[in-house]
């Protein structure tokens, strides 16, 4: 680009303060990836208590007397951070404890229309001519549902505004509330139609970011796809298809200074791919960490995810006994729905020495999996970008991932013993069925009694650019084309 661009990055997410999934990643890291490329970003979001706390000495730079006459009054507090930090102040609707959408027992919050409408209603303040900002953004680059309505604000503002990009990281969350938000939030009448931001009746934070933006984005080029048809167009598809030339879908990358085994903290032997026999004491002490047999030979699978459906956990639930008659361990990190904890801890309870299950969620721990198991599986029946299987490339545990969205556009298959390919760097399968993900597994264990093609596996993946530099300059492109 010419000129450095103003960057506002809106987001209800940023880790590690506030993080609900990847988005809290990619709301940390990409901001840093534009700064980097020599973009002016500041990054908007609500002003959680863990925010508060991690900026005390946040300044006030302005106040918001009621936004648009109707929500309560907010102040925007300068957090001294690179890239810069404006937190959203409201006590009212972020001083609580529990995470961003909801309260500690995952109930969300009954008035999360109001609190992400303000959020949404700041951006659009910032973006357009009336903001108290003398920094004024080109760009207001809108992240999921709880930003949706900043692009409906700003079209129709009086006075020249900001362009705008809305990115969609996970379509089935929309932000639909009953049809009175558009009273409680001030939004324009002329809005709640077909054309605009109206869902069967409802007023849906998501559909106006993706009828009002100037660009839309997703987070990899196979989801991007996906969305468009029925299957996981959850009711827009027929929107996002009219508007496929302003749809880009750009793979999401990771921090690979988190991210390295030649560095990692947390790991009990670093490594790195000149060095892969000290990845060995890492699979020794998980097993003794999770009190499984301590084995150098048991082929070691992990998982490190919520544990839902759209996450393929009771695929991983069902076969778990065929894994211990194959002679393979099996160590799983996450939380979610109640029936599939319940039928991984008693698979678990059954085979203490081959399968270990932590329904919790630890950073550290998911290190040390990443770093220790030999197989990681995804099984998802679908997944926008997805972070864990960039993760295992980089620490050389080759991914085992269902043919979706960015776990296709990132993972190469390794193929039959007998046509191995080149480059590959892990396993994908079709059908989301436990027949068809045990078939991938036995093969990719049949690869991993081959030694040499196993190290050649683990190199390849490792030498992949996972960084956020390449998707840092495809969001400037994309920018570029907004303000054309």
């Amino acid at each position: 680009m010419s000129a450095a661009r103003k960057v506002l990055f809106v987001t209800p997410e940023l880790a590690p303060w506030a993080k609900a999934g990847g988005l809290g990643e990619v709301s940390r890291d990409l901001p840093r990836a534009l700064a980097a490329a020599g973009a002016d970003v500041r990054v908007l979001v609500p002003g959680y208590p863990a925010l508060r706390a991690a900026f005390p000495a946040a300044r006030e730079i302005a106040r918001l007397d009621s936004p648009g006459g109707v929500l309560p009054p907010a102040r925007l507090l300068d957090a001294a951070a690179e890239p810069r930090l404006c937190l959203l102040d409201c006590e009212p609707y972020y001083a609580r404890g529990g995470g961003p959408y909801g309260d500690a027992d995952g109930a969300d919050w009954p008035d999360n229309r109001l609190r992400f409408g303000l959020l949404s209603r700041a951006a659009a303040l910032l973006g357009g001519a009336a903001s108290p900002l003398s920094w004024r953004p080109d760009i207001v680059h809108c992240n999921d549902w709880p930003a949706g309505l900043a692009p409906a604000w700003l079209a129709h503002a009086r006075g020249a505004g900001a362009a705008t990009v809305m990115t969609v990281h996970n379509l089935a969350y929309q932000g639909n509330f009953p049809r009175h938000t558009m009273e409680e939030l001030g939004l324009p009448p002329e809005t709640f139609a077909p054309e605009g931001l109206e869902y069967h009746g409802q007023v849906s934070f998501l559909k106006a970011g993706l009828h009002y933006a100037t660009k839309l984005s997703t987070v990899s080029p196979g989801y991007a796809l996906e969305i468009q048809r029925p299957a996981l167009g959850f009711g827009l598809e027929g929107l996002l298809a009219r508007r496929a030339g302003d749809l880009s879908g750009i793979l999401n990358g990771i921090d690979t200074d988190t991210w390295d085994p030649a560095r990692d903290p947390h790991l009990a032997s670093r490594y790195d791919a000149t060095r892969l026999e000290a990845k060995r004491p890492n699979k020794l002490a998980l097993q003794r960490e999770l009190g499984l047999a301590e084995d150098g030979e048991a082929p070691l699978l992990g998982m490190v995810s919520r544990l839902v459906e759209q996450k393929g956990a009771d695929l991983v639930a069902a076969i778990a006994p065929d894994l211990v008659r194959a002679g393979a361990q099996l160590a799983v990190l996450g939380s979610g729905a109640r029936d599939i904890e319940r039928l991984l801890l008693d698979a678990a309870r059954g085979n203490p020495r081959s399968i270990a299950v932590r329904i919790e969620f630890s950073e550290p721990l998911a290190h040390r999996i990443e770093a220790g198991a030999d197989i990681f599986l995804m099984p998802s029946r679908f997944e926008p970008c997805g972070l864990n299987q960039l993760y295992s490339m980089r620490y050389g545990t080759p991914p085992l991932v269902r043919r979706t969205g960015g776990l296709a556009d990132s993972v190469i298959d390794a193929g039959e013993r007998s046509s191995r390919r080149r480059g590959a760097t892990g396993f994908l399968f079709e059908d989301p069925t436990p027949r068809a993900l045990h078939a991938a597994i036995e093969r990719a264990l049949a690869a991993y009694r081959d030694a040499p093609s196993w190290r050649a596996l683990q190199r390849a993946g490792m030498a992949r650019d996972a960084s956020w530099a390449r998707a840092a300059q495809d969001y400037l492109r994309l920018y570029q084309r907004a303000l054309a």
